[in-house]
């Protein structure tokens, strides 16, 4: 016999708090991170359960609302209904720790069924008796029991059970009790769910659904494994929304969902109807299902006989999450869970109810309540931490700092930095002081302390703040001298990459200056005692280092200290390091450091004196004019391929000087230049012939100078040298009349290439008719258009008026009265003369001219015009 008692809770739901407690969970460790973290329910059910065992247990979440709208939650709470084997239900917190107590009954509850308020609670139990709240007799032989989601509403009073037969129960206007069958004969109901308006309830045939609204029973989905007994191998059933069953039994899951029938097909069918979206079987037999998300939760019982399970696992429950496919499923984890007596318990012990608001999975046995939860951003930092990914771990804090509760990025940090120096990466410890420490300085001291400890200092020398953030003095010069006593190059590096002022720059010369006592030659502790003076602006200092050390930093040292009037005795040093910058440097900072005094500085060494006056000639030929004697010999002496150049350029050496140099030193070249700018033509010309002997040279050089004489005593020194002449013949045609050569050639005189020599005497002759006869051409053209312009000009008529006067009186060229008869003559010069002023003698054969312009004969004075009136 069952019982159905309906009872009115007010008040039940608590609040929710955050739970500490620790997994129990028979899963081993591995590197596959689980998907939930599992924690028993304590507190009041663990007295329960001790005395009594749990037949069944169903979650309540409610949503507290402000003004009405669901938009404006207040919290969440909830509460759960846990149905015992001796008949009674409590009412238990999130924590386990017991509410409300009824004893319903003296046998095992079968179902509790909670509306969504929370406010109304169905019970069913086997003492073969229905209740209301009043505890009256409803109905007779129920199995099961649920409540309308909305039983709360006074026209929502409503729930069925389910024994052998399926009936509803609704309240009249009479405020009693009517019954309605709306299934029976195909064996006991062992399963109602309630969502919306859908009604699912599993019996020993399959699972069926009843819409309420329209009161039509919608599908019917058989059951599989027809050979599992019902009462063993009960049916699992699940709404994952309004729409959507999940069905499991025995090893066969289907997910179900109601669709609207399209209209024209519906005729005498039902308006919905149920599509099995998908289908498969599992391994082990299903004693509970709960979405997540788009997967599934699945609760599983594992016999004793299961060859694949290890014997450890074996008869322990699983709790999968799988992700379903149309006709399969993919396992995403699987836990094995130890709950208590666990080996006495069958297939039909377990139940998985879930929370939806939370996520929240409780495995429900006899003897044991285990709760499972999604594991959050803390549980995952933990795994990691465990798993000794310290990396990972602080990348996630990081990520995620604003939603982690138990864990602080900056412990996560040091956790790390204290597993990286344990496996001996100082290195990687250090960099990450720099990211994990921050800007806390009592954490970063005491690192530091520690890498001393542990003889780590130069790991950490790298990673120390040096910016706006800065440790004391000390901490600095600690890891200096550090240095300085093991690694000089090291120290080198510190004092070049850590400004002056994160220490004590006098103590650190010091410490460099008592080293260098040892050692007094090391070019490393030279340098960055350099370095330091220059830190301390004792420039002086520095510059003599550098300069004894011939160190590239001098030239920059002395441009942005501006040192030069320390450097003025210090020249031949700068030069003798690097010639090329020094010069640079001395000319492009003339106006601190003259010419006169670099000269007087380089007067012992004349090779860095000639490369300091070649530059300055060559920036500026006229402002080194008073050395340019001078720089005859230096060029004779170490630059000769420069010295025609400099006197080809310079206005200022005296060429008698040079000339005595160059012909001392036999400078063929040079000589030849100076004698042609002195005008001893001849003789340059006899030098290029007899000294060089470059018959190319000679006629280039006759041709430069264009003197007749020249090329004749080119050609009586080439006569009798059969090369001279071929030379001649190909070069001369263009300046000298080669027959002139020719007739002066010896008859039978041998000359090489005669024949080419004078076809290309012809050919050159040919070209300079050519050339006259268009440039004569040309010449025409220009005349005849130049003349043909002029004629134009001429023949354009001349304005005259009272402004104009006549060149021989001066008087006004027209008269005041202009009705009388008057005779003015103007000439194409512009030059007008009255008629009668102009003498008789200018007339000739009836032409005049302009008396002002009579010295050109017929030229642009010749008369043109005359008026008459």
């Amino acid at each position: 016999m069952i019982t159905v008692i309906l009872v009115s809770f007010w008040n039940l739901s608590v609040k929710t708090s955050v739970r500490k407690s620790t997994e129990e969970s028979g899963e081993e460790d591995s590197e596959e991170e689980p998907k939930l973290k599992y924690e028993r329910l304590s507190n009041g059910v663990t007295e329960i359960l001790q005395n009594d065992a749990a037949s069944c247990m169903t979650v309540h979440d409610k949503v507290e609302v402000t003004h009405g709208k669901k938009s404006d939650v207040q919290c969440i709470y909830y509460f759960l209904a846990l149905g015992t084997h001796f008949g009674k239900v409590f009412l238990l917190d999130i924590q386990g720790n017991v509410t409300q107590k009824f004893e319903i009954s003296s046998v095992k509850i079968n179902q509790i069924s909670l509306d969504e308020s929370g406010e109304h609670v169905g019970i069913c139990s086997e003492d073969g008796k229905v209740r209301s709240r009043r505890s009256s007799p409803l109905a007779t032989d129920p199995w099961v029991v649920a409540l309308h989601p909305q039983f709360t509403r006074s026209n929502y009073k409503q729930f069925v059970t389910g024994g052998n037969k399926l009936l509803l129960y609704e309240k009249n206007w009479l405020n009693r009790w009517k019954t309605s069958l709306l299934h029976e004969g195909e064996g006991t109901i062992t399963n109602i769910q309630w969502r919306a308006n859908l009604i699912a309830w599993a019996n020993n045939v399959g699972v069926k659904i009843y819409d309420i609204s329209t009161k039509q029973r919608i599908t019917n989905v058989l059951r599989d494994n027809v050979s599992l007994r019902p009462d063993m191998y009960p049916c699992s059933l699940c709404w994952k929304d309004n729409t959507t069953l999940i069905v499991g039994w025995g090893t066969s899951i289907k997910i179900c969902v109601v669709k609207e029938r399209n209209p024209t097909e519906m005729r005498d069918l039902p308006s919905r109807y149920v599509e099995i979206v998908s289908a498969f079987d599992t391994e082990f037999f299903i004693s509970g299902l709960a979405p997540l998300a788009d997967q599934l939760v699945t609760l599983y019982f594992v016999k004793e006989n299961s060859e694949q399970m290890d014997e450890e696992f074996r008869a322990r429950p699983r709790l999968d999450i799988i992700q379903p496919l149309p006709e399969s499923c993919e396992e995403i984890s699987s836990d094995a869970l130890t709950v208590r007596n666990f080996q006495d318990n069958e297939c039909r012990d377990y139940r998985l109810e879930h929370s939806e608001g939370e996520s929240l999975f409780y495995i429900i046995s006899p003897k044991d309540i285990v709760v499972a939860k999604e594991r959050d951003q803390d549980d995952h930092i933990d795994w990691l931490l465990e798993k000794k990914k310290y990396e990972e771990a602080l990348m996630a804090a990081e990520i995620s700092f604003k939603n982690i509760k138990r864990h602080d990025v900056q412990k996560i940090g040091m956790a790390y930095i204290n597993h990286l120096v344990e496996k001996g990466d100082y290195d990687s410890a250090a960099r990450k002081c720099q990211k994990v420490l921050g800007k806390n300085m009592e954490l970063w001291e005491n690192e530091v302390y520690r890498f001393k400890t542990i003889g780590q200092l130069k790991a950490i020398s790298q990673y120390l703040p040096r910016g706006d953030l800065r440790l004391r003095p000390a901490i600095y010069e600690m890891i200096l001298h550090e240095f300085l006593k093991t690694d000089y190059e090291g120290f080198a590096m510190l004092i070049r990459q850590w400004p002056g002022e994160l220490y004590n720059n006098l103590a650190i010369v010091q410490a460099v200056s008592d080293h260098l006592k040892r050692d007094p030659t090391n070019s490393t502790l030279l340098t960055t005692l350099a370095e330091l003076y220059t830190y301390d602006q004792r420039y002086d200092k520095a510059l003599e280092i550098y300069l004894k050390l011939r160190h590239k930093d001098v030239y920059q040292l002395i441009h942005k200290h501006n040192l030069f009037s320390s450097i003025e005795d210090k020249i031949v040093l700068l030069m003798d390091f690097d010639k090329e910058k020094a010069v640079d440097m001395l000319l492009d900072n003339e106006d601190k450091i003259s010419v006169n005094r670099v000269v007087e500085e380089l007067a012992d060494r004349p090779e860095l004196l000639h490369v300091y006056l070649h530059k300055l000639f060559k920036r500026d030929h006229h402002k080194g004019q008073k050395y340019h004697e001078r720089q005859i010999g230096l060029y004779a002496e170490y630059d000769r391929p420069n010295l025609l150049p400099f006197l080809r350029d310079s206005t200022h050496c005296p060429l008698e000087k040079a000339l005595e140099i160059c012909q001392q030193r036999n400078f063929v070249e040079e000589t030849v230049f100076l004698l042609s700018r002195m005008g001893n033509c001849r003789r340059a010309l006899q030098m290029i012939m007899e000294e060089l002997g470059d018959v190319d040279k000679a006629i280039e050089f006759a041709k430069e100078q264009d003197d007749a004489e020249l090329w004749e005593d080119l050609i009586s020194y080439s006569i009798d040298k059969p090369p001279f002449i071929t030379g001649l013949l190909n070069n001369i045609g263009t300046h000298v009349d080669p027959i002139l050569l020719i007739h002066r050639i010896k008859e039978g005189m041998e000359i090489p290439n005669l024949r080419d020599s004078l076809v290309k005497i012809l050919q050159d002759y040919n070209l300079q008719i050519l050339l006259r006869e268009g440039c004569k051409k040309i010449l025409v053209a220009d005349s005849l258009s130049l003349l043909q312009k002029m004629h134009r000009t001429q023949m354009r008529g001349v304005r005259v008026d009272e402004e104009n006067i006549c060149e021989s009186c001066h008087a006004t060229i027209l008269p005041s009265d202009m009705a009388k008869p008057f005779n003015v003559v103007v000439f194409h010069c512009r030059h007008m003369f009255h008629k009668e002023c102009l003498p008789s003698p200018g007339t000739l054969h009836g032409v005049q001219f302009c008396n002002i312009c009579s010295a050109k004969r017929r030229g642009p004075g010749s008369g043109i015009l005359e008026m008459k009136k």
